[in-house]
């Protein structure tokens, strides 16, 4: 019996409007991750993307700001 084409199309694309919609939940769903006590604090949504990056100001070494902010943009 072969799977009728029609019926393949509607599936193919069912299943990317279903992928659109979990990637479009994952962008709103939030993280955060800490460390050094809380010191530093990172925010970001499940798509990767960093959304907010949160630095007590007593870690931070006046002399190596310029670098810390280099890593972070890497």
């Amino acid at each position: 019996m072969k799977p009728n084409m029609n019926q393949l199309l509607k599936q193919a694309q069912k299943m990317q409007e279903n992928l659109a919609r979990v990637q479009a939940e994952l962008a709103n769903i939030t993280v955060e991750g800490s460390a050094g006590g809380g010191m530093v604090k990172v925010t970001a949504n499940c798509q990767n993307q960093i959304l907010e990056v949160s630095i007590e100001p007593e870690v931070i070494n006046e002399e190596e700001k310029e670098m810390l902010e280099d890593l972070i943009v890497a």
